[in-house]
């Protein structure tokens, strides 16, 4: 039978997990980065704390207008 742990303290995370916010200065610095031809976004985008999937959004965004 398996044994039973009673757990006496909990912690409780309030700092919002990863969540991080970039100014407009930082979004398009990154975002110049990625132009180069050569240049692999995914990388970009976790070098610099960012989902790949971010990055191509707010390309996106930008190239749309």
């Amino acid at each position: 039978m398996p044994k039973h742990v009673l757990m006496s303290e909990l912690e409780i995370i309030t700092d919002g997990g990863r969540r991080r916010r970039w100014t407009a200065a930082e979004k398009l610095r990154i975002l110049e980065e990625t132009l180069d031809d050569q240049a692999s976004i995914s990388m970009f985008a976790l070098g610099n704390g960012m989902a790949p999937k971010l990055l191509y959004c707010l390309r996106r965004l930008t190239f749309e207008g």
